[in-house]
């Protein structure tokens, strides 16, 4: 206290003009806290990448937002959406069917969005039945596993693989023999051969991993039932959250477009990270050959939600069939050329 009387007056003033001014800077910072859930699987790399190195705190405090996060891992995008719905989840993230599921039902109350793709992959149907060469050789014999059952991605893409292959009306002809099943799970009992689980429709990096073994053929793959590249997994919120969180979303999105160029950039770095945070058996390696595939691209484009959408909406899957795209996604990301 001594010295600091002992300072010339001006200094003085100068020196408590600048506490103060931190004081207020800190005062002033806004605290959220956000909870956040991804699946399992390399799709959603982009959020292990955002987790892992902190990028959502790091743009929010950029926006002068203290964010807090809270991350879980579900195994399908059903009780993700349950929790949406029960108030326990901020930031949800799954296939486009989920998404559409949830957007239909509650267009007229919580309002649920996309806020962006995570991007665009190929999903595929394998089997360790040899007889079963393409979806109609699959008998009562066999199960499918896959996510949800009539609602998941992997789902809905079967009814629309089934419509081709048996007709007009007959999209849920398969639906009998598939069977709600976290992917490792899924992957562990066709693998083991004794589950009446046969096949699996599943997603990176399990069905590559079940194609090394020679037991497993590919019955079917989703970019050839959609006829182009497609989105996989996006990632959603109530138009409550997105109207009074602006400043979140809009570090969400600058933080997840940070982690998806941080793959490309250096897809070596990406599975490292991916593997150490997953604790997962599969080597850098093996998870940097499956990131640098051509048919993988981690993007915030949506790509072929239209075409789901229309199917759902035609077969009563969803009430309404939205407009466009950009009707099942918040304005952040209307002006990107998406399908």
């Amino acid at each position: 206290m001594r010295e600091f009387r002992r300072m010339p007056v001006a200094f003085r003033v100068a020196l408590i003009a600048a506490l103060l001014c931190l004081a207020g800077g800190t005062a002033q910072a806004q605290s959220v806290t956000v909870r956040l859930a991804r699946q399992f699987g390399i799709s959603y790399l982009p959020l292990t990448i955002m987790e892992q190195k902190q990028l959502l705190e790091a743009h929010g405090k950029a926006l002068g937002l203290d964010i807090k996060t809270e991350w879980l891992q579900f195994t399908s995008g059903t009780p993700m959406n349950e929790a949406m719905i029960s108030g326990n989840l901020d930031f949800a993230s799954g296939g486009v069917g989920p998404l559409l599921s949830i957007w239909g039902k509650t267009r007229g109350n919580l309002g649920v969005k996309a806020v962006a793709a995570l991007n665009s992959m190929p999903l595929y149907l394998n089997t360790i039945n040899p007889a079963v060469r393409s979806i109609k050789d699959f008998t009562e014999k066999d199960r499918i596993g896959l996510p949800a059952v009539r609602v998941s991605i992997q789902a809905i893409t079967l009814q629309m693989a089934a419509e081709k292959a048996f007709g007009p009306g007959q999209g849920g002809k398969l639906d009998s023999l598939t069977v709600s099943l976290g992917h490792p799970d899924a992957m562990a009992q066709m693998m083991s051969g004794k589950s009446e689980i046969t096949a699996h429709f599943g997603s990176a990096p399990f069905m590559y991993q079940e194609l090394e073994d020679k037991r497993v053929h590919k019955v079917l793959d989703s970019y050839e039932v959609l006829g182009a590249p497609h989105t996989f997994n996006v990632v959603w919120a109530t138009t409550r959250f997105h109207d009074q969180n602006r400043k979140v979303i809009e570090a969400f999105i600058g933080a997840l477009d940070e982690a998806v160029k941080s793959i490309a950039a250096d897809p070596a770095a990406a599975a490292a990270l991916w593997v150490k945070a997953e604790n997962s058996k599969l080597s850098a390696a093996a998870i940097e050959k499956m990131i640098r595939l051509p048919e993988n691209e981690w993007t915030l484009l949506p790509k072929k939600v239209t075409a789901y959408a229309d199917y759902m909406g035609r077969t009563g899957l969803i009430p309404a069939k939205p407009a466009s795209w950009q009707e099942v996604f918040f304005e952040e990301v209307h002006k990107l050329p998406g399908s």
